[in-house]
C-alpha cells in the first residue's frame, strides 16, 4: 500500500486578539506581498503591522476575537479525507491518504505541516491550495514556502502541485448552487427572470502592478465568474438574462489596485435601484472579508445608498460538489506526482501566454 499526503494551503488567521499583530507582521514580511530587500521589508512589516493592529483587532472583535478560518479549513480537510477514503474503498489496497493543513501566516504554519508530513513518511505528496484562482501572492507564496522548508527537512518524495482550478466543473457547479439557493428568496413568480437584481462576484483585490507583471489572478477570476454564470443560466438551474459584474474588495495602501472596486460597484448598483446578490467568488471559507467586510460594512454601504435589497451568498465550505472537486483533482494530480509536476486542473497550461507568472507556463 502506498501513502499519499495531501497538503491544503490557506492563509491562516489570528486565534486571539494578541495574535493579530504577529499575524500581520508575517503577512507583510512575505516577499510575495512586499517586494523589498529583506531588512527593509522587515522594517516596513514592523511599522505596518503595528499601525494596522488596532483597526484589525476591531474587525476580529466582531467575530468573537479570533478568525474562524482554521476551524473551517480543518473541516474541509476532514471532509476531503473522508471523500478520498470512499474512493479508495472502491479500489482495494491501492492507497492510503492523509490530509494536512499548512497556513501561510499563522498556526499551523508551513513548517509545522512539513514536520507532520515527514513523520507520516508518504510515498507521494499533493499540494492543494484552497485558492481556486492562482496568484503569486497566495498559492505561489505558499508553494514557495513549502518547497524551501520541505527541502530543509529532507522531504524528497515525488510531489505534485495543483496550481489552480478556476473553471473546474464541480467547483463551478458548487458556486452556482449556492447562488441559486440564495436567489430563490427573491422569486415572486416562476419565471426566474429578475431584471432588478445584479450579481456581484467579489474577489480579493491585488495591486495593479502585480497583475501587470503577468500574474494571472484577475483573468482567472473573470473565467470563474463567466463559468458560474453560464452554469446558472443553463437548463440545470434555469435563470434568465441575469445582470452580473466582477469586482474586487479589501484594498489597502496607496498603490493602484485592480478594479472595479466592490464598494464602487455596490454604490452604482444601489443608485440604479438594484437588489444586490454578493458572491465571494475567490473565497472558499468564511473569514473577516466575508463575515465583516461583506456582511456588515458593504451591507451598510448598500443600504446607505438606497439598494433595494442585499443578499450575500455563503462560501463553499464543505459543499459536497466542492469536496468532490478537490478529491478528483487530488486523484489526477497524484497520478502526475512522480514527475514532480505543477498541475492546472485542466491538465495543461490554462492561462494565456502573456501571463508569464503562471506557474504551469512550461507545462506541456
Amino acid at each position: 500500500m502506498t501513502k499519499t499526503a495531501v497538503v491544503l494551503f490557506n492563509l491562516g488567521g489570528p486565534d486571539s486578539l494578541e495574535a493579530v499583530q504577529p499575524f500581520l507582521f508575517n503577512l507583510f514580511n512575505d516577499p510575495a506581498i512586499i517586494s523589498l530587500p529583506g531588512p527593509l521589508r522587515w522594517l516596513v512589516a514592523k511599522l505596518a503591522s503595528r499601525r494596522r493592529t488596532p483597526f484589525a483587532q476591531d474587525i476580529y472583535r466582531q467575530m468573537g476575537n479570533c478568525s474562524p478560518l482554521l476551524g473551517q479549513t480543518k473541516a474541509q480537510a476532514e471532509a476531503l479525507e473522508r471523500k478520498l477514503e470512499e474512493q479508495r474503498a472502491c479500489v482495494q489496497g491501492v492507497n492510503h491518504t492523509r490530509v494536512f493543513v499548512a497556513m501561510r501566516y499563522w498556526f499551523p504554519l508551513t513548517e509545522d505541516a512539513v514536520q507532520q508530513v515527514v513523520a507520516y513518511a508518504p510515498d507521494h505528496v499533493v499540494l492543494l491550495p484552497l485558492y481556486p484562482q492562482f496568484s503569486s501572492t497566495t498559492a505561489g507564496s505558499s508553494a514557495a514556502a513549502w518547497n524551501r522548508l520541505s527541502r530543509s527537512a529532507g522531504l524528497s518524495c515525488p510531489t505534485a502541485t495543483l496550481c489552480c482550478y478556476p473553471t473546474d466543473p464541480l467547483f463551478v457547479r458548487a458556486h452556482a448552487q449556492k447562488i441559486d439557493e440564495t436567489m430563490r428568496a427573491l422569486i415572486t413568480d416562476q419565471s426566474r427572470n429578475l431584471p432588478d437584481v445584479q450579481i456581484l462576484f467579489s474577489a480579493h483585490g491585488l495591486p495593479k502592478k502585480i497583475v501587470d507583471r503577468g500574474d494571472p489572478y484577475q483573468w482567472q477570476i473573470e473565467q470563474t465568474a463567466a463559468a458560474v454564470m453560464a452554469c446558472l443560466q443553463s437548463d440545470q438551474f434555469g435563470w434568465n438574462n441575469l445582470d452580473w459584474r466582477v469586482c474586487y474588495q479589501s484594498r489597502v495602501g496607496p498603490l493602484e489596485w485592480i478594479g472595479p472596486s466592490t464598494d464602487d460597484a455596490i454604490t452604482e448598483a444601489a443608485a440604479a435601484g438594484k437588489r444586490l446578490v454578493i458572491s465571494p467568488i475567490a473565497f472558499v471559507s468564511e473569514h473577516s472579508e466575508t463575515l465583516v467586510e461583506l456582511d456588515i460594512e458593504y451591507r451598510q454601504l448598500a443600504e446607505q445608498n438606497g439598494a433595494a435589497g442585499y443578499l450575500r451568498v455563503p462560501t463553499l465550505g464543505t459543499h459536497a460538489d466542492y469536496i468532490s472537486s478537490l478529491a478528483r483533482l487530488v486523484t489526477a494530480a497524484g497520478e502526475a506526482s512522480a514527475a514532480n509536476r505543477i498541475c492546472p486542473a485542466s491538465g495543461d497550461r490554462y492561462c494565456p501566454m502573456d501571463h508569464n507568472q503562471c506557474p504551469a507556463r512550461l507545462a506541456r
